[in-house]
């Protein structure tokens, strides 16, 4: 197995001889693997936390809710490599020292891996369900044409993103169905969140995108007005919060009720402040790790739920 990887590996960079020294940590970069780790980290709290709360591991772990981790992986893997496939120009010019695909992995090469990835994720999942098959090649074409032409469009990129983001939380609800009503709260605080991640990523990565006639948010409507629109979804967000954060005082969940309130309103409201005087382009990169992090924290608060 070890030489089937290998070999593999080396396909991808387009060389026969050995991996240099940091390839491996290329290609982790080129699928985004926090970010991949991050999803499945999510979608096993989904189920074992809001779908299956009492449920024992084993039955929480099941090879068929691992195959739909594998499956929503690889999509997610594939977008990312599809996304560095057609942003080499950009990317050259907003972020040059983090450049993959044409510098490292050869471009022919880069397309296959999105194929074969994405090919798998539909297949492995719609074996699952035809549901969840469906659910997954729309992801994928959704991705593809994120990459080919929707990042392009004002609004139209971010909304897609953060609709996939939405969708991936709702993954293991779809495979069992428990009609827990959580999960849709968490998906639309997902949904809401991932678009000011896709705005503010907009706004830092503007100069390489207006050499390159995208018309994104901040390039079309400047960016004054495209941080009122970050800060709509950013309102909406916190109004979903407190909601559900009064909900868990009424219902004597008072643990939840303090990490929601803690941990991602109020660095949520921090947020919207930074946002507010950003006028650099480390200011937008700033707010954008920022917003990893209150997406983590409102990841991890599926452990309370049921305390």
């Amino acid at each position: 197995m070890s030489a089937f990887y290998s070999s593999a590996f080396r396909a991808l960079l387009g060389s026969s001889s050995a991996p240099e020294p940091g390839s491996w940590q290329q290609l982790a970069r080129l699928v985004r693997l926090p970010n991949l780790l991050i999803m499945g980290l999510c979608l096993v709290l989904v189920r074992a936390c809001l779908l299956l709360p009492a449920a024992p591991w084993r039955q929480v772990l099941a090879p068929s809710f691992g195959l739909l981790v594998l499956a929503s992986l690889s999509v997610g893997a594939a977008g990312y490599i599809i996304n560095d496939y057609y942003d080499v120009k950009i990317d050259a010019i907003n972020r040059p020292g983090r450049l993959v695909v044409g510098r490292v992995v050869n471009r022919r090469h880069a397309m296959l891996a999105h194929v074969l990835l994405s090919g798998l994720g539909v297949v492995v999942s719609g074996a699952l369900s035809p549901l969840l098959g469906l659910v997954n090649l729309g992801s994928a074409l959704l991705l593809w044409g994120y990459s080919v032409r929707f990042k392009r469009v004002a609004l139209v990129g971010n909304i897609s993103i953060a609709t996939l983001t939405a969708a991936l939380v709702l993954l293991p609800e779809l495979q069992i169905q428990t009609g827990t009503s959580a999960v849709w709260g968490y998906a639309l605080a997902a949904f809401l969140l991932t678009a000011v991640r896709e705005i503010v990523k907009d706004v830092e990565d503007m100069r390489g995108d207006a050499q390159h006639d995208c018309r994104t948010l901040p390039i079309v409507w400047g960016v004054a007005r495209t941080k009122w629109v970050a800060g709509f979804f950013l309102g909406c967000l916190g109004l979903l919060l407190l909601g559900a954060s009064y909900n868990a005082v009424v219902t004597n969940r008072f643990l939840l009720a303090a990490w929601l309130l803690g941990l991602v309103l109020a660095p949520l409201v921090g947020l919207g402040y930074k946002l507010r005087r950003a006028d650099r382009k480390r200011d937008f990169t700033h707010l954008s790790a920022w917003c990893k992090w209150i997406m983590l924290a409102g990841v991890l608060s599926m452990t309370v739920v049921a305390s």
